[in-house]
């Protein structure tokens, strides 16, 4: 079972909610306090890599080229 399908065993558990619970605690991924998961785009949605951080915005680098100039960046050579 991969990590983004945990959740296709549960028609087999639906009949057996304790052995339910205990499957939910053991195998749902955990949630992330950093790293490189945690990086989401506000604009988008997009996950991972270009992702601008700096001064609280919070884009990724697609997003970023689109509304650089109305947030006053600009453009070196």
């Amino acid at each position: 079972m991969t990590y983004s399908d945990y959740r296709k065993a549960f028609k087999q558990l639906k009949a057996k909610p304790i052995m339910l619970a205990k499957f939910k605690k053991h195998n749902s991924p955990k949630k992330r306090s950093c790293g490189f998961s945690n990086s989401k785009c506000r604009r988008c949605g997009r996950v991972g890599r270009g992702f601008v951080g700096k001064y609280g915005l919070g884009l990724c680098r697609q997003c970023f080229r689109e509304v650089a100039t109305k947030l006053g960046f600009k453009k070196f050579s």
